[in-house]
């Protein structure tokens, strides 16, 4: 199948900088609405996670569409750990097509802003990605193929984080960057979500 290709259409590991000027460089400009797609290897959210997942969804969808992808951690229940890893990592990739930009959610990746996770957005679209796919891998992290397929590897921050708060991290970040694509200011957390953070502040 063309999805397992470990080559990418699009040239790897760039991150367009803002240009030391502390802005997107996309910021006011009509950007495309590109696709995303989250995929999470994982078992069973917490109802709080979900929650808070589907509200930062509902705000994004003003923006572009947004598909929230759960895939089942070791979906074959495989006893060595090197099986669980590649069985995950095929499972991701047969949902990966080959025009989608992608991005590795992983611990040893580039530190970026928010304005860089903008400029990422913006950069996508310029190199003509028909989806963006956000990839956070289960509790044994990501396969090769995965890896080699990856556009670019990112992590969201210098802590290690548990897998349901990097997806609810990342799915504010994305909110975030839209925001800053657009110009426009980011909305307080309301008293749900500031609720439900604590909540997931104790998993």
């Amino acid at each position: 199948m063309a999805v397992s290709l470990s080559v990418s259409l699009f040239a790897k590991n760039s991150i367009p900088s803002p240009g030391g000027t502390g802005r997107c460089k996309y910021t006011g400009q009509s950007v495309r609405a590109l696709p995303i797609r989250v995929f999470t290897v994982g078992k069973k959210r917490s109802p709080a996670v979900q929650l808070l997942v589907d509200e930062y969804a509902s705000k994004l969808r003003p923006y572009c569409a947004v598909e929230d992808v759960q895939v089942r951690s070791n979906p074959r229940n495989a006893r060595e750990k090197q099986a669980q890893i590649v069985d995950e990592d095929m499972a991701v990739m047969n949902l990966i097509r080959p025009d989608d930009w992608v991005v590795l959610l992983d611990e040893h990746g580039t530190d970026i802003e928010s304005e860089e996770m903008a400029e990422l957005i913006g950069g996508a679209v310029d190199k003509g990605a028909s989806k963006l796919s956000f990839c956070i891998g289960g509790p044994h992290g990501h396969g090769s193929k995965l890896r080699e397929r990856a556009n670019i590897s990112i992590k969201l921050s210098s802590l290690v984080l548990n897998h349901q708060i990097a997806l609810v991290v990342l799915m504010e970040q994305l909110y975030r960057s839209w925001t800053i694509l657009k110009g426009q200011k980011l909305k307080e957390h309301t008293y749900r979500e500031r609720n439900v953070l604590t909540e997931c502040m104790e998993l």
